[in-house]
């Protein structure tokens, strides 16, 4: 960027000391500041025919001025012009408040150009806009957020003497070779367009090219990221036994999905590489993630290395290590559990063995991440449901091995949009296929005032020794209301149920290990319905539930329902996922509409981000999502994945570290602090 674009506000005719400090509250202090402060919309200023303009509508007009303006004072300070023109041959008035002065800039037969707010009844305009003379030039006219006593109309003099004063300084950003292929505007045609627009068309040009520039800038900046971490970040190569491993694999008792083969081949392509291996694993509920990440375990085994697998729950954790247990059978591979509820000596037991190389694969919850638990010879980290761990507890773990490969594993399905934009600096590993045979949810939208039915068609479920879910909308943990709800639902259910059936409840108010113990219950088929709030949300596996009911399901989102869906389906019986919901909005009833026709995470959580936004999906405190001028990830992600796709091109050139058409790349990457003086290697 040219040195004259940082110069201070202050530098263009117009603005001075307090104008620039008013500037500097709205986050623009340097000239390039300015000019790329964008609008957020455009007022259309094309003039109209009065006769074809409906009641109330905003109308712009050009006539002359048919007599001598007059104004009334009113009030304290308080005023208000009218104006009398003809407009092709209509006689009309024009009212403006407390805008006296106006009376002596204003002549008989004066042309002038009105935007304002179209009175049909009284041929009236009350006035938002007069501009003297005619109203040659955009018929667009740009608006601006502003704060404080800056107008908008103030910002735009700004910006124009900014431009006519430092245009000429604006430097292309774009590689001449994309822009070419692309056909986009050069930067300075783009900002230009953006401040003084003739047509719609024309900004739409515009537009395309500050969207593409605002993705390749962000897209190099993770993807240099990506290079340096793992430039800088040597792994340790792990050899593994290929031919043991196709072993391994054909003694499965299931095969492998296409899906499956093509995440495993990219998961031993990262063991086997000097790098350490940074990949994110999504797959839906029962897409089989557990599978792939035994066979990468088991892979790092033959290479003479320890792999360690942490999960959120104890639950959970058992469960794994019972999956693990069984896929593994067969083999000398040693497993072990590692809890909060193990100690003792069998706990000493473990963490000796574990040090000395007996113990193989270690399972277990944040029991792992002790500073007594150590490792012979780490070589592969798996976290399940990652996003349930903080950035520190996953640190802890990697820290106990040298260098180790880390494999992120999550079941809730983010749009590809949002995994290529928030973990732009991973690889992203995706599962997009379920195992054949398995039975498809069936899942029905029904109103409140079915629930007798619902409790009917639950018993018919119970008798055929089957369990149930029962849902109960929760916000934040410390919601009593929510809790209360459903300890309101338990108590309902218990009565109906009473004598025939156990009725279990679980909320966020209960200690984890009460948690526990009811989910242990309920696997146990000690308890035939479980009435809970959503921390029942992830992981636990109860092959024998078949029916899910959630009430007021239009409280929640649609990855979240899903993930909620996703509980039962996990035998080989039929499940049923029941949404109970009145929805008042049409977004409401929309979600519990695609949540009937589909039972696809990755299409849900694509319309889950269309319906709620991106800030939405993650929630607001989530840190990570970028902010863009003009660009937005969810509608114009076709850009999104063509900047990252040639942000990715561009820096495995040679010459892109090299040729002064990418100084001006490279100086920004610079100062953005991803990238050092030095080229990379």
């Amino acid at each position: 960027m040219n040195q004259s674009l940082d110069h201070p506000t202050s530098v263009i005719k117009g603005i001075g000391e307090e104008t620039a400090d008013q500037l500097a509250a709205m986050g623009i202090h340097t000239v390039n500041d300015l000019l790329h402060h964008l609008p957020f919309r455009y007022e259309d200023v094309r003039l109209r025919d009065i006769t074809e303009v409906a009641h109330n509508e905003k109308i712009t007009v050009e006539g002359t001025v048919h007599s001598e303006p007059a104004v009334m004072y009113y009030g304290r300070k308080k005023n208000r012009l009218t104006i009398h023109m003809f407009v092709d041959n209509h006689l009309i008035k024009v009212t403006f408040f407390n805008r006296a002065y106006l009376k002596n800039k204003l002549s008989p037969q004066d042309t002038i150009t009105v935007t304002g707010k179209w009175d049909k009844h009284r041929q009236t305009i009350t006035g938002q806009d007069i501009k003297i003379g005619s109203s040659v030039g955009s018929d667009f006219e740009p608006v601006y957020s502003v704060k404080g006593s800056i107008t908008v109309k103030a910002l735009r003099r700004y910006i124009t003497s900014a431009f006519n004063e430092y245009g000429n300084y604006i430097t292309e950003s774009i590689p001449t070779k994309i822009r070419e292929q692309y056909k986009l505007l050069s930067k300075k045609d783009a900002l230009r367009i953006m401040h003084f627009p003739h047509s719609a068309e024309e900004v739409k040009q515009a537009r395309r090219t500050i969207i593409y520039e605002e993705f390749l800038y962000f897209q190099l900046k993770m993807q240099v990221l990506r290079k340096v971490q793992r430039e800088q970040s040597m792994g340790i190569g792990q050899h593994y036994d290929l031919q043991k491993v196709k072993q391994f694999i054909s003694m499965l008792p299931f095969q492998l999905t296409n899906a499956q083969k093509k995440v495993v081949n990219e998961i031993c392509a990262d063991l086997k590489s000097p790098y350490k291996m940074n990949r994110l694993l999504q797959g839906d509920v029962g897409s089989g993630k557990t599978a792939v990440a035994t066979i990468a375990l088991y892979a790092s085994i033959t290479a003479g290395y320890q792999g360690a697998l942490m999960v959120p729950t104890e639950i959970l954790a058992e469960q794994h290590a019972e999956s693990l247990s069984k896929l593994l059978a067969g083999t000398d591979v040693e497993i072990a559990l590692l809890t909060g509820s193990v100690k003792g000596k069998r706990r000493k037991e473990i963490l000796e063995r574990l040090e000395a190389g007996d113990i193989d694969i270690i399972i277990g919850t944040h029991a792992l991440i002790q500073d007594d638990v150590n490792f012979l010879k780490l070589g592969l980290v798996i976290t399940d449901e990652q996003h349930r761990f903080g950035v520190e507890q996953r640190r802890i773990l990697r820290e106990k091995g040298e260098a180790p490969d880390v494999l992120f594993m999550t079941a809730t399905p983010i749009p590809r949009t949002l995994a290529i934009t928030v973990f732009g600096e991973m690889d992203v590993s995706i599962i997009n296929e379920m195992p054949a045979g398995r039975k498809a949810i069936e899942t029905h939208w029904v109103k409140h005032e079915m629930l007798d039915r619902i409790l009917d068609f639950i018993n018919k479920e119970l008798k055929k020794g089957r369990q149930a879910y029962v849902i109960c909308p929760l916000i934040e943990e410390s919601d009593k209301l929510d809790v209360q709800n459903a300890i309101d639902v338990h108590d309902l259910l218990s009565n109906y149920y009473a004598g025939t059936y156990s009725v279990g409840l679980m909320h966020g108010k209960l200690h984890a290990t009460e948690k526990d113990e009811v989910m242990r219950a309920f696997s146990e088929n000690k308890i035939q319905v479980l009435v809970s709030t959503t921390v029942v949300e992830v992981g636990v596996n109860v092959p024998n539930a078949t029916v899910m009911v959630i009430y007021d399901a239009e409280r929640f989102g649609l990855s979240q329902l899903h993930q909620l869906r996703g509980r039962v389906g996990r035998g080989s019986e039929q499940s049923y996922c029941i949404l109970l919901a009145d929805p008042k909005t049409e977004v409401g009833k929309e979600r519990m509409r695609i949540m009937t026709e589909t039972n696809d995470g990755f299409v849900l959580s694509e319309r889950d981000l269309e319906l709620r936004g991106p800030g939405d999906f993650f929630g607001r405190k989530q840190s990570g999502l970028p902010e863009f001028k003009v660009a937005d990830m969810v509608h114009d992600y076709r850009a999104l994945e063509t900047a990252r796709n040639d942000a990715a091109s561009l820096i495995s050139n040679e010459e892109f570290w090299v040729s002064d058409e990418f100084t001006y790349i490279r100086q920004y990457l610079q100062q953005s602090g991803v990238l050092s003086g030095e080229k990379l290697d």
